[in-house]
């Protein structure tokens, strides 16, 4: 199946009129889980371009800090996928335990620009992009076309770039049968 990358959604379903927002219920993690990750693979677009858009305006003021970080993050990532691909007990840890390992290759990631002197620069330009996408991506309600647009990812019949980057994280959609005869998506934690 070929990779496709979403439309941009507009500004009216992503941030204004229509757009809908609460906060999520902490004590439901489940359901929470399933949000972020049905925003993430619905407004995927929107995200990119919000978060190459606080790429541009911090790599205007710090280019050279802002590239150091910017491969840092990205090899201590590939690293981490690399092992956990290769490596039994660190995929078991990294499907148990998701939020865990997004904050250890952050983690890392910090503590490596701090002995290069780029820890501004790495908060503002890469972990603060991060952080607005989870917010929104939290607080966000789904609409009957998320909705619709996510289960297409699901059954495999679109295939987007961050539902591969999903998948590199262990977080897999899947769909199972219900007792009551219907398929229903569950996410793979």
């Amino acid at each position: 199946m070929d990779l496709l990358p979403p439309p941009l959604r507009s500004l009216d379903d992503f941030l204004l009129g229509s757009a809908r927002f609460a906060v999520p219920d902490v004590r439901d993690l489940d359901r929470w889980n399933n949000r972020i990750i049905n925003n993430l693979l619905y407004y995927q677009s929107n995200y990119l371009v919000s978060a190459l858009g606080l790429l541009v305006l911090v790599g205007y003021f710090q280019p050279f800090q802002l590239l150091v970080g910017a491969t840092v993050v990205t090899l201590l990532f590939l690293g981490f996928v690399w092992v956990a691909e290769n490596r039994a007990p660190v995929r078991r840890f990294r499907r148990n335990h998701p939020t865990i390992s997004v904050l250890a290759i952050l983690l890392a990631s910090y503590l490596f620009m701090s002995v290069l002197g780029g820890v501004a620069v790495f908060l503002f330009g890469i972990a603060f992009p991060v952080l607005m996408v989870l917010v929104h991506a939290s607080v966000r309600l789904r609409s009957l076309k998320n909705k619709l647009e996510n289960k297409l990812e699901s059954i495999g019949l679109k295939r987007t770039p961050m539902g591969l980057l999903l998948e590199a994280l262990g977080q897999e959609q899947e769909m199972r049968l219900e007792e009551n005869g219907r398929y229903e998506e569950q996410i793979i934690v």
